[in-house]
C-alpha cells in the first residue's frame, strides 16, 4: 500500500507531498518526503538563494535513476499564490517562469520532483539587469576539486583588486561556484564583459592552471574559468540545491574561511540541515552591499585597448554577436 499524502505547513500555507515514501536516491535510501523536508529545514537559506528570481526546474518524478527534464516555463498547475517573472531567451522567445517568493513555493515545486533550482542572476521586477555575476570554475580531466580550490583563492585576490565581493560555494559535484553580488545597472552583455575581464585576469596570474578556452580540445588539465554562466539564459544551480547524482550532495555556501578545508563529500541531504541549523546561511548578508563593475569593465577595455583581446565565443544557442570571434572549434577551423 502507497502511503498517504504528507501534508507540511510552512508560513502558513500547508503543502501536499504526493506519494511521500518513493524513493528518490536508491543508494541512500532517500524518499520524496525525505527531499522536501530538508528543503523545509534549510527554507530560509534557499528562499534566499531564490527570492524573486525566475527559476528553471530540474525535474526528477522518478528520483535520480529515472527519466528528467528542464522545466523553463511555470507549470500550467501553478498556484496563484507563486509569482512568475517574464524572461526573453536569445531567440527573442519569452517564457514565463515561477519566482519563489516564500519557502511553500520551494516545497510545492520539490513535490514535483524538483531537485535542483537554477535561478536566473535577475530579479522579476527587472529581467534585464543582472544583480549577480557568477563564476563557474570547472575542473577539466585530470584536475579535481583541490584544483578548482586553489583557483578559487586566488580568485579571491582578483575580485578584492577589482573592488568585487565573492561568495563561495560547492557545485555540489567536483568545481566552485563564486558568485558575486551587483548593482543592476548593466546589461547581460556587459556582465558577461566583466566576467570574461576577471577571467582573464586570472588566467594570466596563474596560465598553467587556469583556463578560459572555450574549446575543450584548447583547455588541457586545467580549471576552466566558464564565464559564459554569465550569459543570458545560463543559469547555475542555486545555493542549497540538491544535485541529482546517487549520494545526494548539495551546492553549499561556504565561508571564504571555510574554503581550503571543505569538501564537497560533507554537505548532502542528511547533513545540510545540521548545518543549517548550527551555523545558518553563511550567505545571509550578500545582498546587503552589491557591487560596482566600473573597475572589471574598465580592465576589459584596457584588454582590449592593450592586448587586443576582445570577445570570447557565445554558447551555441545564442544569435553571433557583434565582434564575436569564428565559433567554431579550431581543429575544424584548420582543416
Amino acid at each position: 500500500m502507497a502511503a498517504q499524502a504528507l501534508e507540511l505547513t510552512v508560513g502558513g500555507r500547508t503543502v501536499r507531498v504526493s506519494h511521500p515514501d518513493k524513493v528518490y536516491f536508491p543508494r541512500r535510501g532517500f524518499t520524496k518526503a525525505d527531499l522536501v523536508r530538508y528543503y523545509l529545514g534549510v527554507g530560509d537559506g534557499v528562499l534566499r538563494a531564490l527570492k524573486d528570481r525566475p527559476t528553471t526546474l530540474e525535474r526528477y518524478p522518478d528520483g535520480v535513476e529515472g527519466e528528467s527534464f528542464f522545466q523553463k516555463r511555470a507549470p500550467k498547475n501553478l498556484p496563484d499564490w507563486i509569482p512568475t517573472g517574464r524572461i526573453a531567451f536569445p531567440s527573442g522567445r519569452h517564457a514565463d517562469e515561477l519566482c519563489p517568493t516564500e519557502p511553500a513555493a520551494v516545497l510545492w515545486a520539490a513535490n514535483l520532483g524538483c531537485l535542483t533550482f537554477h535561478p536566473w542572476p535577475v530579479r522579476r521586477d527587472d529581467t534585464e539587469h543582472p544583480d549577480e555575476l557568477r563564476i563557474d570554475l570547472d575542473p577539466q580531466p585530470g584536475t579535481g576539486y583541490t584544483d578548482a580550490v586553489r583557483a578559487a583563492l586566488a580568485l579571491r585576490e582578483v575580485l578584492d583588486g577589482l573592488g568585487l565581493s565573492g561568495w563561495p560555494k560547492t557545485s555540489g559535484g567536483r568545481g566552485l561556484h563564486v558568485f558575486v553580488p551587483v548593482r543592476p545597472e548593466w546589461t547581460f552583455t556587459q556582465v558577461r564583459r566583466a566576467a570574461i575581464a576577471v577571467a582573464r585576469e586570472l588566467e594570466r596570474r596563474d596560465p598553467e592552471r587556469v583556463t578560459t578556452a572555450w574549446w575543450k580540445e584548447e583547455r588541457g588539465a586545467k580549471i576552466f574559468v566558464d564565464y559564459n554562466q554569465t550569459a543570458r539564459d545560463r543559469t547555475i544551480a542555486s545555493a542549497y540545491s540538491v544535485r541529482p547524482f546517487p549520494h545526494a550532495p548539495v551546492s553549499a555556501p561556504l565561508s571564504w574561511e571555510e574554503v581550503p578545508d571543505a569538501v564537497p563529500e560533507d554537505f548532502d541531504l542528511r547533513t545540510m540541515p545540521a548545518r543549517f541549523e548550527d551555523v545558518g546561511d553563511v550567505h545571509a548578508a550578500m545582498d546587503a552591499h552589491p557591487c560596482r563593475l566600473d573597475a572589471a569593465l574598465d580592465l576589459a577595455a584596457r584588454d582590449e585597448r592593450e592586448h587586443g583581446l576582445s570577445d570570447l565565443p557565445y554558447p551555441p544557442e545564442h544569435p553571433k554577436a557583434a565582434g564575436e570571434p569564428k565559433r567554431v572549434q579550431p581543429s575544424r577551423a584548420r582543416k
